[in-house]
């Protein structure tokens, strides 16, 4: 995509983030607006000579306890004014992340208040976690077991939520006294240098914030191949993930992977079916389908498939979909042409291997939506298990429908896919819902809801879709590591020489 002179003139511009100096480079990478083609911002191409600089500073910051000498109180006040930097800048980073990642910016509001919520969490945690103590074990004997910070954290984070995914782990990091050497996706860079710059502003002492741009191949496996990282936090698909845990196995880091996703959305007989239906069209189109925990399979019983499919057709139809910047807009543009054609190739396959279209299945291509990336929500009915769209991440607004019988073939369907991220049931009866959540390997389940966190919630998957988790007080403990310390209170016998 080509932008207009004009818009050139416009564009954000940003540099590398390392000890709190913003630094230009020679290399830069251009990022065009996936939904209207025009240019938004230009990033610095970091090398791996800069990212080891990075590192460096992390390393040397964390071992002179810049940050994690302050108390919980003190971390505590600079993450809430970090909060209210983002609040008052709430706008300007909702704008940064619908023009760089396309998605509608109603959306992207939700994202920065979401991700302003994570950092005033992580603010209460600093104030509140503590250490426990041990003392009825041995009377002449008091363990305490304390938390202290992990060290330096590689943060490697994803295009289709930069800021929100970014919230996910950097103030847990901050409240647990950690530095961070941050490589956001190349394209969607804006919202995390903002980040960094706004951590200078708030008080965080420089060094321990560190936002290296560029591509994965070189400044992502410098991050992971280090041994001076002592903990990778990751989120992304499952195949780089793999990469990096290769990558990475040298230096025997402990790592915490969100990977991909197949998420479904179970729906039994005695559901509310108009709630049921609004719940599966957000589950499968929310962030135009790019959400790793989207509900893209429905698994639906036979006895009501046909009428609530009847409803997620209207109500998917109505959907609106739109330039980013249009208050309008429901479903934004795919992030890049590539990510497109292979959206609109899984909808071909879907087809080719026996289901049947029953709501889009295109490209939008007239009016608003020439000079961008949209595809049509779509609905695709009879797949089957081993088909390929119920089997892969698609990762776009298509939505594989599979009838069942028994509440038994629910459960297997759902769980016969290589990820366990997340999954939805829609029930009204409770003795029916939980077991059936019980039974769904998968690290977060939704009962007649979805997709709907907090940040006191931890989330992360099984199986392929990762380990490790984010948010909550699992998130905290991510970046901290436990330490015993045992004291005696009256000499012990002697062992030897007796």
């Amino acid at each position: 995509m080509t932008g207009s002179a004009n818009s050139l003139q416009h564009a954000r511009n940003y540099g590398l983030f390392i000890n709190g100096t913003e630094t230009e480079t020679e290399a830069v990478s251009q990022r065009f607006c996936p939904g209207t083609g025009e240019h938004v911002a230009t990033f610095a191409s970091g090398t791996a000579g800069d990212a080891l600089d990075a590192i460096a500073v992390a390393r040397r910051t964390f071992e002179e306890r810049v940050w994690s000498r302050k108390n919980g109180p003190q971390r505590s006040h600079v993450l809430l004014r970090l909060a209210e930097l983002m609040r008052e800048n709430a706008e300007y980073l909702a704008r940064i992340e619908a023009e760089e990642v396309g998605k509608p910016v109603k959306l992207a509001r939700g994202d920065v208040a979401a991700s302003i919520a994570m950092v005033e969490h992580a603010a209460a945690l600093a104030q509140t976690a503590s250490g426990e103590a041990v003392d009825n074990v041995n009377p002449d004997v008091v363990s305490l077991v304390v938390r202290e910070p992990a060290g330096v954290i590689g943060m490697i984070t994803p295009w289709n939520f930069p800021l929100l995914q970014l919230s996910q782990k950097l103030p847990y990091a901050l409240a647990a006294g950690c530095t961070a050497v941050i490589k956001p996706a190349e394209i969607t860079a804006g919202s995390t240098v903002e980040m960094a710059r706004f951590c200078k502003q708030a008080g965080v002492p420089d060094g321990v914030v560190n936002v290296v741009t560029g591509r994965g191949s070189v400044v992502g496996n410098t991050i992971a191949a280090s041994p001076d990282v002592d903990v990778l936090s990751f989120t992304g698909s499952t195949e780089v993930g793999a990469r990096i845990t290769e990558v990475s196995a040298a230096t025997t880091k402990r790592l915490s992977m969100e990977l991909g996703g197949k998420a479904a959305a179970v729906v039994l007989p005695d559901a509310d079916l108009e709630q049921a239906a609004n719940g599966v069209v957000f589950g499968a189109i929310f962030n135009s389908g790019e959400c790793c925990v989207a509900t893209t399979r429905l698994i639906v019983h036979e006895s009501i498939a046909d009428e609530l499919i009847s409803r997620v057709i209207e109500i998917m139809g109505r959907v609106r979909v739109g330039p980013p910047l249009d208050d309008d807009s429901e479903v934004g543009a795919m992030i890049h042409e590539a990510h497109l054609e292979s959206v609109l190739g899984y909808i071909e396959k879907g087809v080719a291997e026996g289901g049947t279209i029953l709501l889009g299945g295109n490209r939008l291509i007239d009016g608003a939506h020439a000079s961008g990336f949209y595809v049509e929500p779509t609905i695709i009915d009879g797949v089957k298990r081993g088909d390929t769209i119920f089997q892969e991440e698609i990762f776009g607004p298509v939505l594989a429908v599979t009838r069942f019988a028994t509440v038994e073939e629910a459960a297997e369907l759902v769980n016969a896919v290589d990820y366990g991220l997340a999954n939805t049931i829609w029930s009204a009866g409770i003795q029916t819902a939980i077991p059936l959540a019980k039974r769904l390997r998968s690290g977060s389940v939704w009962v007649n809801t979805t997709l709907e966190n907090a940040p006191q919630m931890p989330t992360g998957g099984l199986k392929r879709s990762g380990y490790g988790r984010e948010m909550g007080t699992a998130g905290y403990e991510e970046f901290t590591e436990p330490k015993t310390i045992t004291l005696r209170l009256k000499a012990a016998e002697p062992f030897f020489g007796i």
